[in-house]
């Protein structure tokens, strides 16, 4: 089996130095405390997976400023709905937020929306030997662009399993379809992801 993280990584960080410095979330405050019980908090449940919900909203939009925007955003309205809350997967339930404020945003954009450039990665490894390390730099940036090439509702599913390593009823519930879509949308996006490399290979 293709370990897909190991070639895809997590969204790469850009060249600029404003880009790379790290986010500084505003996390929002709750309007008033929660009543005294076991029910765990808004920050025990939604803090632990602000990476998880960036780093999905970095692959879904293909912007960096916007993506920032699409986690504030989904910030705002977790917040507000966290009294509805009824416990399970925080993880899950947050990243379905997210997932619905950046179709919004990407809707509102779509006239202006063009192909996003895929974000410069990271210096190879300097012990590398310079032949290995180019020939891994450019099959990461193969497998980077043909991720960032797939259909949406294909990327999506993808990023959720092979990089956030959700389950497949979890990916259902965050993208609002059966767990035999998902499976399918997977299948696919591995073939072309795999059909991609080999292209790439020249073969």
């Amino acid at each position: 089996m293709i370990a897909w993280s190991a070639l895809l990584g997590p969204p790469s960080r850009e060249s600029s130095a404003d880009e790379r410095r790290p986010v500084k979330w505003g996390i929002p405050q709750r309007p008033a405390a929660r009543p005294a019980n076991d029910a765990p908090s808004f920050e025990q449940v939604v803090l632990p997976h602000l990476n998880a919900a960036h780093n999905l909203a970095r692959w879904l939009v293909r912007d960096p400023a916007l993506a920032e925007d699409v986690v504030q955003d989904g910030m705002v309205r977790a917040l507000a709905y966290f009294p509805s809350f009824r416990g399970g997967d925080g993880r899950a339930w947050l990243m379905r937020i997210v997932r619905n404020v950046a179709y919004t945003m990407l809707s509102a954009r779509q006239p202006s929306t063009g192909a996003a450039d895929i974000a410069e990665l990271d210096l190879p490894d300097p012990a590398d030997n310079p032949e290995i390390a180019l020939t891994r730099r450019q099959a990461v940036d193969s497998m980077q662009a043909a991720l960032a090439a797939l259909p949406l509702d294909l990327r999506e599913c993808i990023v959720l399993r092979e990089l956030e390593e959700l389950s497949y009823k979890d990916i259902a519930q965050i993208v609002g379809v059966p767990v035999g879509t998902v499976m399918s949308r997977l299948w696919r996006a591995r073939q072309m992801l795999m059909n991609a490399s080999v292209e790439g290979q020249g073969l």
